[in-house]
């Protein structure tokens, strides 16, 4: 795959293209499958885009880099593509880098809309020029800590890594939870291998263990740790990050990862449009394609509305988010500004808790929605 390719119809025309920025993790360190599917559901619209006459009849063309779930990276990237003169950026999959995207952009005066990144604090001050089709952190999470409580499980522990997202997961399930009775215990995966980890969690009682870890290591080695531990065989586990959406999770784990609940951006059921995108996606991807995919697809599609209805200046395109209300895969997007958020947000796309089913470990299964 060429990083830098554009989506059919942007060549030949003979017309300036309207060039958005795309960044997305396509080599490790980055979770390079949720970038391969934020990737296609991008060049999917834009594709649609120009096969509908492009924007004031000009070819849209997505200029991709990777970011490689580098913040430093993405920043220089941002740099680049501002000097590129981009008129917008989208995408990013991974919390610290999208929060550095999004500082970069805004000092540069240029709008982001962004993917899939769900940390809160995605800017340090409130800005006009970030926007955000997925949803907040602490909103999915609250919600997965409902389904938690509502499945009897109060004593919850956390297999955890030191990062701002790990931590404001932690910090968003111990808020929740407290109050309802609840009890958080964390394990630090840094001083703990996957063993010693379940003989801890044999001691401790919790009756759910979530991974905040990456993928594939160490998250792998704990669930296959945890579920071969005799000690263990009643523990839940689960993966608020939605790590089990992804096909290698399946490849990697077999029968082992089903039944592991995560959040997913998703209805319980896809209308027409969702439908006609998934069928797609699936063909364009060779697999199922994740609710990543569904946001690029999303994210591309609101760009070019809000550059036909509001022009190419990159102030006015920012001053845009408020009145847009574009038809998405997932719902009708609209942008407003939570209390306490400092960017502008979807509120809110569909949120729900789901799993592989142990029965038929490729068909996910959706538990709890809100």
């Amino acid at each position: 795959m060429d990083p830098t390719a554009s989506p059919p119809g942007t060549r030949g025309t003979g017309v300036s293209p309207v060039r958005i920025g795309l960044l997305v993790p396509l080599t490790r360190p980055g979770w390079v499958e949720a970038g391969r599917h934020l990737l296609a559901g991008a060049e999917l619209a834009a594709g649609e885009v120009n096969d509908g006459g492009g924007i004031g009849g000009r070819p849209l063309e997505l200029i991709v880099r990777d970011t490689a779930a580098d913040p430093r990276r993405a920043a220089a990237a941002v740099d680049e593509l501002d000097r590129l003169g981009v008129a917008a950026l989208a995408g990013e999959y991974h919390s610290v880098v999208a929060q550095a995207v999004a500082t970069t952009a805004d000092a540069l005066g240029l709008p982001f809309l962004c993917s899939s990144a769900v940390l809160d604090d995605l800017t340090e001050k409130p800005t006009d020029l970030v926007a955000r089709i997925a949803p907040a952190q602490s909103h999915g999470w609250r919600l997965y800590a409902d389904f938690l409580l509502a499945a009897g499980h109060s004593r919850i522990a956390l297999a955890a890594e030191p990062s701002a997202y790990w931590a404001a997961g932690a910090r968003v399930l111990r808020d929740h939870v407290a109050p309802r009775g609840g009890t958080v215990t964390e394990f630090d995966m840094r001083a703990l291998t996957p063993d010693a980890l379940c003989a801890q969690l044999a001691a401790d009682g919790a009756t759910v263990l979530l991974l905040l870890v990456g993928h594939p290591r160490p998250a792998v080695p704990v669930v296959e740790a945890v579920r071969s531990d005799p000690r263990l065989a009643g523990l839940t586990l689960g993966a608020p990050a939605g790590q089990p959406e992804f096909a290698d999770w399946a490849a990697l784990l077999g029968r082992s990862g089903t039944g592991v609940p995560f959040l997913r951006y998703l209805p319980e059921r896809l209308g027409p449009l969702g439908t006609r995108v998934g069928a797609a996606l699936r063909e364009r991807l060779t697999a199922s394609p994740s609710f990543v995919a569904f946001e690029g697809y999303d994210t591309v599609t609101v760009l070019a509305h809000a550059l036909r209805t509001h022009g190419t200046d990159r102030a006015d395109l920012a001053a845009s988010w408020p009145h847009l209300e574009v038809e998405g895969t997932r719902g009708t997007v609209r942008f407003s500004r939570p209390p306490g958020s400092d960017v502008w947000q979807w509120t809110w796309p569909p949120v729900a808790v789901a799993d592989r089913d142990p029965e038929r470990p490729d068909h996910l299964r959706t538990l709890f929605t809100g």
